[in-house]
């Protein structure tokens, strides 16, 4: 319907008195179906019972501190004294299951009390809470991404150290390493770690606690993992062999041999327009093995950075870009690109992590806290993941690059639409009801995650 032109303007003559008020404003409506949406999963029960033997409770009980941090989290709280700004807010009290919310540093003991025996109840709450939401998926293969992101500290955290820093070379730093789900974009298991540790160097007992979790909550079925060049290591390869498939970036050093074996191809396999292959066996003496080594090229129409790996070719005949993986899968030259080309979904999800659940914020100067927030920044993205899912998330169909068999929002598009809604909270003939604006989107959203959930109620 087209609107005269006259009654588009609207007359703005005065500022606005201001007035602030306890009775019933919220500024977070989204969290109640949130909220319901733990009551169906029985959230506080399960979590009460991980930590009956190592609850490091106070005054207010721990089942109330992580569902106020994990709803901080949501609705885009970066520090611990952001929950200042959250007091009276009804919606985030009746959350938490509060009648007042605790002040900062009472979040900060808490989380400086979680020792190592709280973070495992955790890991393995989580664990429980994502099979969950898999085991309905009855999945036939489970494709794991696992890798390092870094996290700055500044100078006097506990056990920050320097390592790999790009953008901050001098800054201390955490290298949490995170275990990323392809099919539904959970990340199903997180290690904090001193920043200068590598990759590949400390992850073998990290690989063991996963492979134990995905085999005791989601089954026997075919696990593939995909790795970056880190990993490319002989005691990382060898467990690998014996418990899943792989496919894992090779390095260009020196003593592998790789820049030979490309200047002595004459014939390279095309796979689609700018992109060739071709497919070798490669003989590394010092780790008495052979591996299957897929080696491609890419054409780029510009200078790479990447140039210094071979300098083969005179600029007049173009610039590429080179790769290689080595894999025990039975893929084509096509299919393994395509398949580790997958994993960017994985640098993403990091990405969210650390602008939209405050991954990368150190709360404290403790280590076992900081660890502990992390874990905490983790499980609110897989209960959003999961409450996605279970409300009606789109599914789209699978393809060969293994991305996320649902069509999933980001926490911010998600807080913009759905849990940063205005509202109020009053009880008219007794009974509580959340009043919002009339718009109809957000009324459609709404409703629909009310019918999704209504079966749990």
């Amino acid at each position: 319907m087209r609107h005269r032109k006259r009654d588009l303007p609207a007359p703005v003559k005065s500022d606005l008195s201001l007035r602030f008020t306890a009775r019933g404003l919220t500024s977070h409506s989204g969290l109640e179906l949130f909220r319901r949406f733990l009551g169906h999963i029985r959230f506080s029960s399960r979590l009460r019972s991980h930590l009956r033997r190592n609850d490091p409770a106070g005054d207010f009980s721990s089942v109330s501190l992580v569902r106020l941090i994990l709803a901080m989290l949501v609705v885009g709280a970066r520090r611990l004294t952001h929950v200042r700004h959250l007091d009276g807010d009804p919606i985030v009290l009746r959350f938490a299951g509060l009648a007042i919310l605790p002040r900062e540093r009472t979040l900060a003991r808490w989380l400086t009390r979680s020792t190592a025996a709280v973070r495992a109840a955790l890991l393995d709450f989580m664990g429980e809470l994502i099979a969950d939401c898999v085991r309905p998926l009855n999945l036939r293969r489970l494709t794991l991404d696992v890798d390092g992101t870094v996290c700055s500290t500044g100078l006097q955290a506990e056990r920050a150290l320097r390592g790999f820093n790009p953008h901050h070379r001098k800054v201390p730093s955490y290298y949490p390493i995170t275990a990323h789900l392809a099919q539904t974009g959970h990340i199903l298991r997180v290690r904090n770690r001193s920043g200068n540790v590598h990759d590949g160097k400390a992850s073998l007992p990290f690989f063991r606690d996963l492979l134990a979790q995905v085999r005791d909550t989601l089954g026997k079925g075919l696990l593939e993992f995909r790795l970056d060049g880190a990993f490319f290591r002989q005691d990382v390869i060898t467990y690998l062999q014996r418990h899943a498939e792989y496919a894992i970036k090779v390095p260009f050093y020196q003593w592998i041999g790789l820049k030979s074996l490309i200047q002595g191809r004459r014939r390279w396999k095309h796979l689609r327009p700018g992109l060739d292959a071709f497919e070798t066996e490669i003989e590394l003496t010092p780790w008495h093995r052979t591996l299957h080594v897929v080696i491609y090229r890419k054409k780029v129409h510009h200078n790479s950075p990447k140039n210094y790996q071979l300098d083969l070719f005179d600029p007049s005949n173009g610039h590429w870009e080179y790769a290689a993986v080595t894999t025990n899968k039975t893929l084509g030259p096509k299919a393994l690109w395509d398949f580790m080309a997958g994993r960017g979904m994985h640098e993403k999800i990091l990405a969210e992590l650390k602008t939209g659940y405050a991954f990368n914020t150190i709360p404290t100067l403790n280590y076992a806290a900081n660890t502990t927030w992390q874990i905490l920044s983790v499980l609110a993205h897989n209960l959003v993941t999961s409450f996605q899912i279970a409300t009606g998330a789109r599914q789209r169909r699978h393809n060969a690059k293994r991305s996320p068999h649902f069509v999933l929002k980001s926490i911010l598009t998600l807080r913009y639409e759905f849990f940063n809604r205005a509202g109020i909270l009053q009880r008219p003939r007794g009974r509580a009801t959340l009043t919002l604006a009339e718009n109809l989107p957000t009324q459609n959203l709404f409703l629909r995650c009310v019918e999704k959930l209504a079966p749990a109620a």
